[in-house]
């Protein structure tokens, strides 16, 4: 629901900054699972706020100023974003940070099966996918203003540490997957490391693909955004393969060959001719290691849903798969 409260704040705070004119209308778009998403309406002009939850957090949880300042450093890349266009730390008129960003009207697949398109479309669908989250690893970050977004180095064994960390505060039963997982990952970290740009929460439905067109717009929710290993950040999207679409977002189980969607063989191999080198080698810890981390993300839905404070009314939901998402991690390693 969009609180009335602060529609009229709202209002006048865009007259002030000229973005609107007249009175603007709030409608809360679907998505935004971790930060509340709006679509403003002023006239013929449209504008996307997007705003921390309202509640307790936990620490450097729903980073909003993050998700603007890497949008905005990378919007003249070929990475393509929408326009930022104000930031906000002002918590009197939406009732937290905010920012202020283009509406970009396009199109959301949430399933990744594709159902509505023909079989050679889903297939430019996910090489489009494919380029899009290899431009972003191939950024200068240095250039871009963005060397202090993040630590280089070290990234599998901060990420392991900060989550298990997150998963322990939530002081909510803990699955014993996810727990086998919090011991075994930092035993076993690969030796190799590299920094980029990453996103962090890279996926279908975080993409905006042309009305009629299958290009990317634009890349959504940034709020994971860090420097880190650009191969964590793709088998992440990766995951996509060994998840059944009845558990979660997943594409596992469906007739790809039919359907013209590339195999989790084939999307590896598109990517490592982009980046001019094999990845395999460590595939079974990076493949434990992002599920893992998305279990260690649900079990925070899990527990905001318990407070109170969770914005998608599935949250529960999804946070009770943590415990399935962490057993498919510890399959990916213990056979």
């Amino acid at each position: 629901m969009v609180n009335p409260a602060f529609q009229e704040p709202l209002s006048q705070y865009l007259k002030e900054i000229g973005l609107v004119k007249g009175p603007i209308q709030l409608s809360q778009l679907a998505g935004g699972q971790s930060n509340p998403t709006f679509k403003i309406s002023g006239g013929n002009e449209h504008f996307v706020l997007r705003k921390k939850p309202a509640g307790a957090l936990l620490p450097s949880a729903h980073a909003v100023d993050r998700e603007y300042r890497v949008m905005k450093a990378i919007a003249n890349t070929g990475v393509p974003v929408p326009q930022m266009l104000a930031y906000c730390e002002d918590e009197n008129i939406v009732g937290t940070a905010f920012f202020i960003m283009e509406y970009l009207d396009g199109r959301v697949f949430v399933d990744q099966s594709l159902p509505q398109l023909q079989a050679n479309e889903r297939h430019v669908i996910y090489e489009q996918m494919n380029n899009t989250i290899a431009a972003i690893h191939c950024l200068d970050y240095v250039s871009l203003g963005l060397e202090s977004f993040g630590k280089p180095g070290n990234y599998f064994s901060r990420q392991i540490t900060r989550w298990s960390r997150q998963v322990r505060e939530a002081n909510i039963p803990i699955p014993d997957s996810l727990n086998r997982l919090m011991d075994w990952l930092p035993e076993n970290i690969p030796n190799e490391d590299e920094t980029t740009l990453i996103h962090g929460d890279f996926r279908m439905d975080n993409l905006i693909f042309h009305k009629t067109e299958p290009r990317v717009i634009g890349v959504l929710d940034w709020e994971l955004s860090t420097l880190g290993n650009p191969l964590a950040d793709f088998a992440y999207q990766c995951m996509a393969w060994r998840i059944a679409p009845t558990l979660w977002r997943g594409i596992q189980g469906v007739d790809l060959v039919g359907l013209g969607i590339p195999s989790e063989n084939e999307y590896i191999a598109m990517y490592e001719q982009k980046i001019g080198r094999l990845i395999a080698e460590h595939w079974p810890f990076l493949m434990a290691y992002n599920l893992f981390r998305i279990s260690a993300i649900l079990h925070g839905i899990t527990k905001r849903a318990m407070g109170g404070n969770a914005n998608a009314s599935d949250a529960i939901e999804n946070g009770g798969k943590a415990g399935a998402l962490a057993d498919l991690g510890w399959a990916c390693v213990s056979n």
